[in-house]
């Protein structure tokens, strides 16, 4: 070998060796930011709560109307009405068949950003019967307490049996698109195209375990990372998802965060990235309800990690980012809900978007909703026979004082 060679070769080991010990200490550094929850996390302060309704029936999504009223989904197949503190006795009418079964029934519901120019109203709800089902978005005009001319903008790409991870969750991005959260389908034995059909989440040709973001008429954006991918959905916003059920905007850092049921255990806070892959089923903290491991894979290149893993389950539903005045120290952070927890979580976030910490504010029944109400205050659904609704405000101050 010639002198040069001998040093160009030992040039390419120490090159060699220094790009290895950085892939290392990338993927040590990723890891090392995923939060792993205890399970004796701090219970909050200074805040009261206050019971504004009770009796309803297994509620699951709310909104708000810009005169002040909200808009409640009842899973059995209601759209509700509530002012203040009074639920108007006749629901929405003009709702379409819905499967009600399990995790199915009607699920989220949000307004159109320009509603008070076409009263438009949007809401998710399984459909079918417990052979083949789909996960469905319809738009309609809301009229004198009808949903006239109902429009279906989206339907999974993929029938399913069962009854179980249907998502859903909605979000509208400051452009006017909307993010559509879809869960896998469910757990084993089901099984879908010969296969465990949880797997249908890194199948980037179907909308099952993804997150979508599409048009107010169901249509993919032109600028959507899968575009122009002949072999994926272009609504695809971001894929390997389990069952999400919370999503929230954070305006100041414009960030997505979506809550992440797992399954037994590894229930995951995620800050959603376009086109980026979550790694479920290949990638997870999650234990089989059955025992045994899911994957022996917590971290994997080329996949997401979550920012935050709740070792215990809590069983995330309904998420919020808090940006209100009523309570300033909460500023900045994100609320979850907890349907086994049994509470609401506030995640404490640095400005770079890292979790450090946690608190919760017990609820003593199954969250399904938490959101920051136009008032500033948080208001939290909870998923019960006799649901209620709950208001929580400052232990110092009336909920009905001003700010």
């Amino acid at each position: 070998m010639l002198p040069y060679q001998s040093v160009f070769m030992k040039w390419v080991r120490v090159a060699t060796s220094f790009i290895l010990l950085s892939i290392a200490v990338r993927a040590w550094a990723d890891t090392e930011a995923v939060y792993l929850s205890q399970s004796n996390v701090t219970m909050a302060s200074d805040y009261s709560s206050t019971v504004l309704i009770e009796g309803l029936v297994h509620p699951w999504g709310m909104a708000w109307l810009p005169e002040g009223r909200m808009l409640i989904t009842e899973r059995p197949g209601r759209l509700r009405v509530a002012k203040a503190s009074v639920l108007e006795p006749q629901p929405i009418q003009g709702l379409p068949p819905i499967f009600r079964s399990g995790q199915g029934g009607l699920l989220d519901v949000t307004i159109d950003p320009d509603f008070a120019d076409n009263h438009r109203v949007y809401i998710s709800y399984s459909h079918g019967d417990v052979a083949a089902n789909r996960l469905r978005v319809a738009r309609g005009v809301l009229s004198d307490g009808v949903l006239k001319d109902l429009t279906v903008i989206f339907e999974t790409s993929q029938a399913k049996p069962g009854n179980q991870h249907f998502g859903s969750r909605f979000l509208w991005l400051p452009d006017k698109t909307l993010l559509v959260s879809v869960g896998d389908g469910g757990n084993p034995p089901l099984r879908l195209e010969g296969d465990w059909i949880r797997k249908q989440a890194q199948n980037r040709s179907g909308t099952l375990g993804k997150v979508l973001r599409m048009t107010s008429d169901g249509e993919a954006p032109i600028d959507n990372p899968f575009v122009r991918d002949q072999t994926a959905d272009p609504r695809i916003w971001s894929y390997g998802h389990r069952n999400i059920q919370g999503l929230a905007w954070d305006p100041v850092s414009e960030r997505v965060w979506a809550g992440e049921h797992g399954a037994l255990g590894g229930d995951e806070l995620n800050l959603i990235r376009k086109g980026g892959n979550y790694g479920w089923p290949l990638v997870t903290y999650s234990r089989e309800y059955f025992g045994g491991s899911i994957s022996s894979d917590r971290s994997r290149p080329g996949m997401i990690d979550p920012a935050l893993v709740w070792q215990v389950a809590i069983a995330p539903s309904g998420l919020t980012f808090y940006s209100g005045d009523r309570f300033p120290g909460w500023q900045g952070n994100l609320f979850a809900g907890g349907l086994i927890s049994q509470d609401v979580r506030r995640i404490i976030l640095t400005e770079d978007g890292r979790v450090v910490g946690e608190e919760a504010i017990r609820i003593g029944a199954r969250v399904r909703d938490v959101r920051q109400g136009p008032d500033g205050f948080l208001y939290v659904l909870t998923d019960e026979n006799a649901g209620r609704l709950i208001r929580i405000h400052p232990a110092d101050r009336s909920p009905d004082s001003a700010p």
